[in-house]
């Protein structure tokens, strides 16, 4: 049975994306810092295991190696990740900056850093970096996010030239209006009718199941295909600011 680790599993893409791999055969490392989250979820299927851990803290990622141990991994989904404001730059809470590119940028160098070994070891590693649509483009208030997630862009085809001649695919993933159940309200201070807003009139964002499937397509396709990067939006999303509404 293959091995995988998802960050980010407690809600959201990293919880669909646990299920689905599960469900696909592998033995999932569920990954993140609620634990009662994991729990639940690792009830949900035997295959998944949940496994504590803070990727932007060195130690913790440590432990999270030895829950690893000295077997092989067959797949990293490096999927935590999030927005935490809505301000301009002129405006930047420089501390929400820093922890949005603690997140998404130094937390997934963390966790690949970490992780490699073992990739290596299975002889058929695959990196599955979960990006975004704001990794290939700007917009207004979204500053930290798209700095963040151009940074991950960039990590990823750093990580594909550098890790070229080793056994390890490195994809990325990018998606564009997902509509989950925490990523709006956390980056509107958990305002409600402020993260209702973002999806007001679009008749079918993209789930988080979407993008979970999305994913397990890319880490189950033959060894020697490696999918560099797939952008995947709502029919309703032509572009980051082309977005149709219905009245």
């Amino acid at each position: 049975m293959k091995r995988a680790v998802v960050t980010g599993a407690s809600s959201g893409i990293g919880a669909a994306t646990a299920r689905r791999l599960a469900e696909a055969g592998f033995e999932v490392l569920a990954v993140a810092r609620r634990v009662d989250r994991l729990v639940e979820l690792a009830s949900t299927h035997p295959n998944i295991h949940a496994v504590p851990c803070d990727i932007t803290s060195d130690e913790s990622v440590a432990e999270l190696v030895e829950a690893v141990g000295h077997g092989p991994l067959h797949l990293l989904v490096a999927n935590a990740g999030g927005a935490f404001d809505t301000n301009t730059v002129v405006a930047a809470d420089l501390e929400r900056w820093r922890h949005t590119y603690e997140v998404n940028v130094i937390g997934t160098v963390r966790t690949v850093r970490a992780l490699h070994a073992a990739l290596v070891r299975s002889g058929d590693g695959h990196i599955v970096i979960t990006g975004s649509t704001a990794g290939q483009g700007v917009y207004e208030t979204g500053g930290s996010y798209t700095a963040a997630k151009h940074a991950e862009h960039a990590l990823a085809g750093t990580l594909r030239l550098e890790l070229a001649g080793e056994p390890i695919r490195v994809t990325e993933v990018a998606p564009g209006m997902v509509r989950t159940e925490e990523f709006a309200l956390v980056r509107n201070d958990g305002d409600a009718a402020k993260a209702a807003k973002v999806y007001e009139g679009v008749a079918q964002p993209l789930t988080a199941d979407d993008i979970a499937d999305v994913i397990t397509w890319c880490a189950t396709r033959p060894s020697h295909v490696n999918v560099d990067l797939l952008v995947v939006r709502p029919l309703a999303q032509a572009a980051q600011h082309k977005v149709i509404r219905q009245p």
